[in-house]
């Protein structure tokens, strides 16, 4: 166990001052029903958003709540702990004392879980600031690309249409031409308060964006509200 922990240390870049604080963030409750990584975990997932949720505000000091929101939450589900704590190789560390966490689904929340497990131990054996660089340089690429995860433009003009006038956008196709391979189509779309703005692309659903993004474009003084 000794060699383990030391070798998940030097993984990690980090040096537990409290080892047993180590121990139990990678322990399942399978193994131990007391000393486990629940409550470290319940920690990191909270510190976790913290750090994340400053950074977020940071990068983007003008950017709305709502889009903040999808980014953080794009920031720290599931998929996104899973994909780090694999590339630690903590499935490599964690005890478990049954075979039935082996199965994928399994495994994916208990790395997930993991992870914010060891941030939470991390804070409680040095403080936040240290849990804040571990955050920083393993989340440091998913930020990056949070630049470019935006809400797509016709997810936007639905979410403001219903807020400000309780009805959908309008959607008319009005025309589909080129070979079968190769279509083109275009479609325009209008709200309440704006002429009809049209959009091509290879598919409907394409066009159906490219407009609302023209829509944005030139309207979007009125739509900034």
């Amino acid at each position: 166990m000794e060699k383990k922990l030391s070798k998940l240390q030097n993984k990690i870049k980090y040096k537990f001052k409290n080892i047993s604080l180590l121990k139990y963030s990678i322990t399942h409750k399978s193994s131990n029903s007391i000393y486990n990584y629940e409550k470290s975990e319940f920690l990191g997932d909270r510190v976790l958003g913290l750090v994340i949720s400053k950074k977020l505000i940071s990068l983007y000091p003008n950017e709305k709540v709502g889009i903040l929101d999808k980014k953080l939450a794009s920031l720290v589900n599931q998929n996104t702990c899973y994909e780090i704590g694999k590339k630690l190789k903590l499935d490599e560390y964690i005890i478990t004392g049954n075979k039935k966490n082996k199965n994928s689904s399994i495994q994916k929340k208990i790395i997930s879980d993991t992870i914010e497990a060891l941030i939470g131990a991390i804070y409680t054996d040095s403080g936040l600031l240290t849990a804040k660089n571990f955050i920083l340089k393993h989340w440091d690429n998913y930020i990056i690309k949070s630049n470019i995860t935006q809400i797509d433009s016709k997810t936007r003009l639905q979410e403001y249409s219903l807020k400000k006038y309780k009805e959908l956008p309008i959607y008319k196709l009005i025309s589909n031409t080129g070979p079968r391979h190769n279509p083109l189509f275009k479609v325009a779309v209008k709200l309440k308060n704006t002429k009809f703005i049209e959009g091509l692309g290879s598919s409907k659903k394409n066009a159906e964006q490219s407009a609302a993004t023209k829509l944005f474009d030139i309207y979007k003084d009125e739509l900034a509200g």
